[in-house]
């Protein structure tokens, strides 16, 4: 049977909607992750939105710790999260996962109006805590239900909603705050999204293929036969392969890669602006359009990235690794020249300068089809786990970088000390992506292996005990045809 005959089952089967479903779940996890910083304008200053509502009286100190505080708990449950969704499925972990960070969001005005910003950042680590968990299950659920000609579409298609969500939290939030619910409005509308959430994907995932009951078997087939494993696979827990993973090239140079993409797109998100402001006498902040044109743009090439991925892979033009590593050189290098081209702009080159920053941040959007997929692709029986380690550290660099500036750029305004600040992340995207092109792959590694840590000689003694009863029954017929005789 060739590749053209075989029966994929239907044009849009469960697969798809598993795809779906992590998109929707990224979108309302980032609505709910991202919406503190209009809700927090809107309690400090109700005149602006809705002065109907409580308004509090936090300095810049108080407000900064609750816009970080989510991360404080964000970093510390990635790693957890891949061990969890190994040990109970996906299903439960990001269903449990999600509705308690949705609970979270709903009871946050009351238990602000109780606890003021402590009560706040209180409730935001645990919202991270609960969040930690999400990525590393989908990637664990996207390995389990992407047949590896569709990967590398489904899991694109599925990370889109991260700028989609990113978009939309911009857009309703400030619409809700100044609506007739106030800011309240904003924990009850993106609760509300969380628990509409929870309510389709316990009705439609599973763990994968096999257990769905919506699954029609020609598909079922079809993803399962693509993945080359035991029939017992679902059923069995592999042992993860600490040692190889630690010691293994491609995923040290993909770590690498996911670190340098940590600290230049927050380079790109929170200086820029920054500097635009401090040097160019831009105020960005304040502008909606401005703040929400990279966004908007990270949104648009995102797609045109899943486009040229599937021609180039459909037709067999490029292998999946050099997809990979030619749309991540794009991700990053093309945002390095940004950096260092915007640090060179005048006060009369303002609207280059938005255009520069906007390209920058939109262009980066391909590193999630350049390297932040390839843990799927080194090991799709221990997906998660590689996403848990990655995500724990490169999350830490967005919390080191404003440190590293703040300690450089002591003038907001000098211009040859932000030059230092982008020379240095655009220094990093160079070679961490260079590491990547050396030493990474999208081939499945050695240790991805059902039974890579079971001793070498353990599938001849299994041979051999179960040649066993067949050598008894054969001597004890041998006996009987003797009495016989």
């Amino acid at each position: 049977m060739t590749v053209a005959e075989v029966d994929k089952g239907p044009t849009l089967g469960m697969r798809h909607m598993q795809a779906l479903l992590i998109f929707l779940n990224i979108v309302v996890v980032y609505i709910s992750r991202l919406n503190i910083g209009v809700a927090v304008v809107a309690m400090t200053n109700a005149e602006t939105t809705n002065p109907d509502f409580p308004e509090f009286d936090w300095d810049e100190k108080e407000i900064s710790y609750i816009l970080s505080s989510f991360y404080w708990g964000y970093v510390f449950t990635q790693f957890p999260g891949g061990a969890l969704c190994k040990l109970f499925g996906a299903k439960l972990t990001m269903g449990v996962s999600t509705f308690f960070s949705a609970v979270l969001t709903v009871v946050t005005p009351v238990a602000v109006n109780w606890g003021g910003w402590q009560a706040f950042c209180a409730i935001r680590v645990i919202q991270g805590l609960f969040q930690g968990m999400l990525f590393p299950c989908i990637h664990e659920h996207l390995a389990k239900w992407s047949p590896l000609q569709e990967r590398n579409r489904l899991g694109a298609l599925s990370h889109t909603g991260i700028e989609c969500g990113t978009v939309l939290a911009m857009a309703i939030t400030g619409l809700i705050a100044k609506g007739p619910m106030g800011w309240p409005g904003i924990s009850y509308v993106s609760g509300g999204l969380c628990f509409a959430w929870c309510i389709l994907w316990f009705i439609f995932s599973a763990n994968n293929a096999t257990e769905s009951r919506f699954t029609k078997e020609a598909e079922k087939n079809y993803i399962e036969s693509s993945m080359e494993h035991a029939e017992d696979f679902h059923k069995t827990k592999i042992p993860v392969p600490w040692k190889a993973i630690f010691l293994s090239i491609p995923f040290n140079a993909l770590l690498v890669a996911r670190c340098s993409e940590g600290w230049g797109l927050a380079t790109l998100q929170a200086q820029i602006p920054s500097y635009l402001h401090g040097v160019l006498g831009m105020e960005i902040k304040s502008n909606a359009l401005f703040s929400a044109l990279p966004f908007l743009a990270m949104w648009a090439m995102s797609y045109v990235y899943v486009l040229i991925s599937d021609v180039l892979q459909r037709k067999k033009i490029l292998t999946l690794s050099l997809i990979r590593k030619c749309i991540n050189s794009c991700a990053f290098w093309i945002p390095a020249i940004g950096l260092i081209a915007i640090g060179f702009l005048d006060e009369n080159k303002k609207s280059l300068a938005i255009a520069l920053m906007t390209i920058s941040v939109g262009v980066n959007s391909g590193a999630t089809i350049g390297s932040s997929l390839n843990t799927i692709d080194l090991s799709p029986n221990h997906a998660g786990i590689l996403m848990g380690i990655v995500n724990t550290i490169a999350n830490f660099m967005p919390l080191i970088s404003p440190l590293v500036v703040g300690v450089i750029v002591t003038d907001s305004s000098n211009r040859s000390q932000w030059q230092i600040v982008f020379a240095l992340s655009a220094i990093i995207f160079f070679v961490g992506n260079l590491i990547y092109i050396i030493w990474g792959t999208a081939v499945a590694q050695p240790w991805d292996a059902e039974d890579f840590l079971l001793p070498k000689d353990a599938e001849t003694s299994a041979n051999d005990d179960t040649s066993k009863p067949q050598a008894i029954e054969d001597s004890k017929n041998d006996i009987n045809e003797e009495k016989t005789n």
